[in-house]
């Protein structure tokens, strides 16, 4: 037998999700532009090897948002589809996938947050 529960949870994460992913893309954009900064002033050995890296990380953080988002996007259009089929309820086995998506954006930020905590460091040496 289906089981039902409620969406109004799950509406409310993903508005935060998707809010919170844009922050983080335009925090992107932010440390891409003191990341130039840094190649205008220094274009040392040491400097471009790590500029190069925070290059990269910088592309595998945006992918990372996009697949999240779209990953966001794909589940709430799945709860508004059985709410709507199921007056306003979601079979429980959506939980677990809004539970797996929870942790999938908590593991971006913190990483996000790490590597955020990296590059200040960076730019204090370099800047």
């Amino acid at each position: 037998m289906m089981t039902y529960t409620t969406v109004a949870h799950c509406g409310t994460d993903h508005s935060h999700w998707i809010k919170d992913l844009g922050f983080y893309d335009e925090e992107l954009d932010t440390l891409e532009k003191r990341l130039l900064e840094i190649v205008k002033k220094n274009n040392g050995h040491e400097v471009m090897a790590s500029v190069e890296h925070f290059q990269n990380q910088f592309v595998v953080q945006r992918n990372n948002i996009d697949e999240l988002l779209h990953a966001v996007h794909e589940h709430d259009k799945a709860v508004a589809k059985d709410a709507q089929e199921h007056a306003g309820k979601m079979k429980t086995t959506e939980l677990g996938q809004h539970s797996q998506l929870k942790e999938q954006v908590e593991s971006f930020e913190k990483i996000f947050n790490d590597l955020r905590h990296e590059f200040n460091g960076f730019l204090s040496k370099w800047m």
